[in-house]
């Protein structure tokens, strides 16, 4: 989820992190941005560093090609009230609708494990 507040160029990013997973390189892009977010202006040069091919990489970026994957995932994460970076949901798949969660809990943010650990203990207590 691009935060777009924050970084204006987020969003390009993300598609360009799609673009990357085209030639298999979508987590190596991804870290690269990840420290460099300050310099997003150049997303080809990611491409190049990774030895990527940049024409290709370029068109896809260009076009647009993940817009609409991002934008779906924006609003996927809108709809769970998801609105930091790295959001999680833990709970059960309900086995009578295996489209619904049950015993449901967020964890927003970089958090702690200890974090994790009383979340996940309650799911699991619950179940």
């Amino acid at each position: 989820m691009p935060l777009t507040m924050m970084h204006p160029k987020a969003a390009k990013a993300a598609e360009a992190s799609h673009c990357a997973g085209e030639q298999g390189k979508f987590w190596e892009v991804h870290e690269l941005m990840m420290t460099k977010q300050e310099s997003l202006d150049d997303l080809s040069s990611y491409a190049a560093s990774l030895n990527l091919d940049v024409r290709k990489f370029d068109e896809c970026v260009g076009a647009g090609q993940y817009a609409k994957t991002v934008q779906n995932g924006i609003a996927l994460a809108q709809k769970l009230r998801i609105n930091a970076v790295p959001g999680f949901v833990i709970g059960w798949i309900d086995s009578s609708n295996p489209g619904k969660l049950t015993g449901i809990s967020m964890i927003q943010g970089a958090m702690p494990f200890a974090s994790f650990q009383m979340e996940l203990d309650a799911a699991l207590a619950a179940q």
